[in-house]
């Protein structure tokens, strides 16, 4: 039985999710063995359709930011230029939704995309084009998520250790400011002092950290989230102090943090969710202010532990004690701004 919707008006903006067509691979993968494969298995096809799905669900999703998942590249041409496919996909599809035909709502109304900043100064060609493809087109992710223990990320271990302290990414990171682009990382929570050194090194950046700095609770990880709990606390508090960043409270529905809804056997509610994800959140506003804090969904790959609806009901669970003030940044004030939309 479907939860009822909390606070139904309250407007949202998601400022994090994905699209992508894996039908094709489907009947190609082999058994999962991370729990990450399993999203693939549970939806291969994440488009236009489903993302409307989601937004139309209940909540006032007024408008979302797409991030780069390495989908819909260029099939030919330069390696650096495949990754605008991804933004001529991407900003095909929010044209669509803005003809009006399936009603207001604004998906992808700001688009993430993706370019190898380990080119240096070269990435600025990346970086260019990715602007002309789209006038949505509003920053990049290079992800530096590594663990020396290669079961913690298992079909996503593709980064060296240390990227955001490389001297050509950092040559590449500069590109970012002069051209009015933020940047968006995805690292794991031992690697958090990676991020304070990089946001330091350039104040001038507006930075977004993706998914609370992903606690960990697998692999080599497992039962020690909260021993670590104090670590990542700290490193949140200091990496606040950089007024150049703002951080997305989500991504805890992931495999990473091994939370007991994830995978359960029967959905937890929204009242569970919000009670295991509650203290990350509450440092992370507690630390940040809600002005540089953002809800975000993560879809559709926080499926494996609740559905749309629900993920928005714990956030509002959540968030009951907060002002009106403070919840219209935590639901799209911040995330409009920061991503520069035009509401």
């Amino acid at each position: 039985m479907p939860e009822p919707i909390l606070d139904p008006d309250l407007p949202i903006v998601d400022p994090h999710h994905h699209l992508w067509d894996r039908t094709a691979l489907l009947p190609h993968l082999p058994p999962p063995t991370h729990g990450f494969e399993q999203i693939i298995r549970r939806v291969p096809r994440y488009l236009l359709d489903e993302l409307l799905a989601d937004m139309t669900s209940g909540h006032n999703v007024v408008a979302t930011v797409y991030l780069e998942c390495g989908a819909f590249y260029r099939p030919d041409g330069p390696d650096h230029l495949k990754p605008v496919g991804e933004i001529e996909a991407v900003n095909g599809l929010a044209a669509i939704a803005d003809s009006g035909v399936y009603g207001p709502a604004k998906p992808c109304a700001g688009i993430i995309g993706h370019a190898n900043l380990t080119r240096g100064a070269a990435a600025r060609v990346t970086l260019e084009a990715q602007i002309a493809a789209s006038h949505r087109f509003r920053g990049i992710r290079h992800s530096a998520s590594h663990d020396p223990d290669s079961a913690v990320l298992g079909p996503l271990v593709r980064t060296p250790a240390g990227l955001y302290r490389d001297a050509a990414f950092r040559e590449g990171f500069a590109q970012l400011a002069p051209l009015g682009l933020s940047f968006d990382a995805w690292l794991l929570e031992p690697q958090l002092p990676n991020l304070i050194e990089l946001a330091q090194a350039f104040p001038d950046t507006p930075i977004v950290l993706d998914h609370v700095g992903t606690p960990l609770g697998i692999a080599s990880y497992a039962g020690r989230r909260e021993e670590r709990f104090g670590i990542w606390r700290d490193n949140i508090r200091t990496l606040a102090q950089c007024p150049n960043v703002t951080v997305k409270l989500g991504g805890l529905a992931m495999v990473f943090p091994a939370f007991p809804s994830c995978l359960s056997e029967a959905p937890a509610p929204s009242t569970q969710l919000a009670a295991e994800w509650a203290p990350y959140l509450e440092t992370c506003i507690e630390a940040f202010g809600p002005d540089r804090c953002m809800f975000e969904s993560n879809f559709p790959v926080d499926i494996l532990s609740c559905d749309y609806a629900t993920l928005w009901n714990a956030f509002k669970v959540f968030a009951a004690g907060y002002s009106a003030d403070e919840k219209t940044a935590l639901f799209s004030g911040t995330a409009a701004r920061v991503y520069r939309l035009k509401l």
